[in-house]
């Protein structure tokens, strides 16, 4: 079966009871329990709900995994992963991190004990070197946001594996459909499924996939004890979304890497980010681990005043944060994404003044070409 097939019979769940193609909702907070000593399933919808259960187990099936969980955004997501660890605990973190995935590690986790080391992670030796005696897990970011650094998952996975450390990816920038960490030896996968899995702009959701049971068990525990669960007519609407993630990405994927060469051309852009085009670094890795570059590229266009320039004169694309709805959007990482990072820190990770990111929507890839060429005319030469 092909995964565009497998996709669409992976988010048809006939209910049972009725023939319906769709997934019911199912609006209750609690469950009548029929016997006094066993209870059923489902006791109360914190603890599960047909619903998202259901939609679980569709994500779970997307990645090669045998279990996952929803959660009410990707923070609440990436942050439930984090809080299985324990004090006196070291992580090693990809320093091309998501500005909230950034803040978590320094602000909150710092506090409990929980201790982080930033590397490069497209240098293997990085993380090598990083190792501690307390060291437990590798947590990357592949493509990274916003500068789309491609980390060699295999890699990392070889280097865990003889360190005896849990492996952590976001998955958010690629969808299951364009990348699979868990089949690369990935031991849980994070996203913010508000991006390409729901793909609407509609909804915040989390998803986080593993197929260690072990590893399943603490995270349900954590997502059960903190409540940070997704509510049920989100759900329905993730996976409704789903249905079209197929047909989606390979529209967004096939403008995004057009989108990305006429930038490359452009006298006003400095640098492309975008590990589709040949003359990136992380071609040929991201060609062995993903379908393709993927939806969202970044591009320098010198300076603070000329990305100001750009996003006030482009009319096709929304200026806001956030990417993978059906819209383009454009946003600015040191003030969006990133706005956590002070200047040494944005300079570090590759962030630069004149640095604007685009999700490439479902809008014809001429019309965004065409209206960049005009905004670029504004630039002072």
């Amino acid at each position: 079966m092909t995964e565009i097939t497998d996709i669409i019979k992976a988010t048809t769940q006939i209910d049972p009871v009725t023939g319906s193609l769709n997934t019911p909702i199912h609006l209750s907070s609690t469950f009548n329990q029929v016997s006094f000593d066993d209870f059923g399933e489902f006791d109360y919808a914190r603890s599960g709900n047909p619903t998202r259960n259901a939609v679980e187990a569709t994500m779970a099936r997307l990645e090669h995994g045998n279990f996952g969980y929803l959660f009410s955004t990707g923070m609440a997501t990436i942050s439930s992963v984090l809080l299985t660890f324990s004090q006196g605990d070291h992580l090693i973190v990809t320093k091309h991190v998501y500005g909230g995935t950034f803040r978590v590690f320094e602000d909150v986790l710092n506090r409990f004990g929980i201790t982080h080391t930033f590397v490069d992670c497209t240098d293997l030796e990085n993380i090598t070197k990083a190792i501690q005696p307390n060291t437990k897990a590798i947590y990357i970011e592949s493509p990274s946001n916003p500068i789309l650094a491609v980390t060699d998952i295999a890699g990392v996975v070889a280097i865990a594996k003889e360190h005896q450390l849990v492996t952590i990816a976001d998955n958010t920038f690629m969808s299951p459909y364009l990348q699979k960490p868990l089949d690369l030896g990935i031991d849980i996968v994070v996203h913010s499924a508000t991006k390409w899995l729901a793909g609407h702009s509609d909804i915040l959701a989390g998803a986080v996939v593993t197929n260690d049971q072990a590893l399943a068990a603490q995270i349900y525990f954590v997502q059960n004890t903190v409540g940070a669960t997704l509510g049920v007519t989100d759900s329905w609407l993730l996976q409704r979304g789903l249905k079209t993630l197929a047909i989606r990405m390979e529209r967004h994927t096939a403008s995004a890497q057009q989108m990305a060469a006429w930038l490359e051309q452009q006298s006003v852009v400095l640098r492309v980010n975008y590990p589709g085009l040949v003359s990136s670094p992380f071609f040929e890795i991201q060609q062995r681990q993903a379908k393709n570059g993927g939806a969202v590229l970044s591009f320098d266009v010198g300076s603070y005043e000329n990305a100001k320039i750009v996003a006030e004169n482009v009319q096709i694309p929304v200026f806001s944060v956030s990417l993978g709805g059906v819209e383009s959007i454009l946003s600015y990482p040191p003030k969006m994404s990133h706005a956590e990072l002070d200047a040494n820190d944005l300079a570090a990770t590759g962030i630069t003044p004149g640095l604007l990111r685009l999700s490439v929507g479902l809008e014809d890839v001429d019309d965004l070409i065409a209206d960049f060429g005009q905004a670029f005319k504004n630039i002072p030469v």
